[in-house]
């Protein structure tokens, strides 16, 4: 059985990004389970066969580490921990290129950091990498550079499956596949027996977040509530995005066929260019500004630049240049655009008409606290 509406979305598919996540490729004992990724690059192997392109991000080096150091139970400590992940790495890409390799493929290994993506130039360079992977017909496999990147200094991008969504909007692929260990957003609790898969979902709102359920564990630290915060990423930008099982044989073929597997997240309008997405969704802000009623409504629904007048308030400290999320007067975050005042001089200029910013400020090089041509909607 196959779905009008997904077979649609499959045929303008022709670049696909697909994440896999750790407890997909791995054993109950934590082990690779090198079977899986052999099954695995058979079907990247068939996409790429069928006219798409594909890129890979992979969870799974922790795992792989620890079933090539034989552990028990996954290291607690920092430095342990990435030193699990650098053995295991080399394990991972070892298999994923050895499985390729039966195809005549090549796997193209990709460690990045958070910041790699938040600097603009580095975000176009590794833009340009993988579009020259995939030229020369070689699977990009994607995965956090866990050996250098550190949470306490939030240089880590959280998890893969916000990792993949990044990646999606880096590449501008029409669809994203986070491959899980469940079959996708259920309308329940996965534990109670009436629980359903829930087919499509038109729209991420209030009422989809309240059915996510999250399960902790020690080896994957990803779970519904992230691939929630990915899918509403790429779908915001304008992308299709589907939760699917990855411990389904045949499973990317079956989502390119159109079948009704997994959960469906539709694009919300038109897919949005790649400057914006990289403002949008890929560059933690690093300061707020608190808009009126009027200037909320003028940037979100009428596509305005934010004026000076419409602040009301400024939180955090940032430059000229920076990303900042635009919040209406509930704190909802509505938008994300690159300033072009610095934080102490909104202080001085919010609420006031662009005509009175030379008076306050001794110049008035922009009309604009951010232009709409640096601003893209996120809320």
């Amino acid at each position: 059985m196959t779905d009008l509406l997904r077979q649609e979305i499959a045929a303008t598919a022709d670049l696909v990004v697909v994440k896999v996540g750790t407890r997909v490729l791995t054993h109950a004992d934590g082990k690779l389970n090198e079977e899986r990724v052999t099954e695995l690059a058979g079907e990247i192997h068939e996409l790429w066969e069928s006219g798409r392109k594909v890129v890979l991000v992979s969870s799974g080096a922790v795992g792989a580490g620890m079933g090539r150091l034989a552990l028990d139970a996954r290291p607690r400590d920092l430095a342990s921990l990435q030193a699990v992940a650098a053995i295991g790495q080399s394990k991972l890409i070892e298999s994923y290129d050895r499985a390729l390799a039966s195809h005549g493929r090549h796997a193209g290994q990709v460690l990045l950091t958070a910041d790699d993506l938040n600097h603009r130039a580095r975000y176009l360079n590794v833009r340009n990498t993988l579009f020259a992977l995939l030229e020369r017909g070689a699977v990009p496999v994607i995965n956090e550079n866990d050996t250098v990147a550190v949470e306490e200094l939030q240089t880590t991008f959280g998890d893969n499956d916000r990792l993949a969504a990044m990646v999606a909007n880096l590449i501008r692929a029409p669809l994203l596949v986070l491959l899980s260990d469940v079959e996708g957003l259920y309308d329940r609790a996965p534990s109670d027996p009436a629980a359903r898969v829930i087919g499509t979902v038109p729209q991420i709102d209030q009422s989809t977040w309240a059915l996510v359920k999250d399960l902790r564990t020690g080896v994957s630290k990803g779970g519904m509530a992230s691939k929630l915060a990915a899918a509403r990423m790429c779908t915001a930008a304008g992308e299709n995005v589907i939760i699917a099982s990855g411990r389904r044989v045949g499973v990317l073929q079956q989502i390119m066929a159109g079948e009704p597997v997994g959960t469906l997240f539709l694009a919300q309008g038109q897919s949005i260019p790649s400057r914006k997405r990289w403002i949008g969704f890929t560059v933690p802000p690093r300061g707020e500004l608190r808009l009126d009623h009027g200037a909320s409504q003028a940037i979100g629904r009428q596509g305005r630049s934010l004026l000076p007048i419409g602040i009301a308030d400024v939180q955090g400290h940032f430059t000229k240049g920076d990303v900042v999320a635009l919040c209406d007067s509930q704190g909802q975050e509505i938008a994300r655009g690159l300033t072009n005042y610095s934080s102490d001089e909104i202080r001085r200029i919010r609420g006031l008409r662009s005509e009175q910013i030379a008076g306050v400020l001794g110049h008035c090089p922009y009309e604009e606290v951010v232009h709409r041509d640096n601003l893209a909607i996120t809320g």
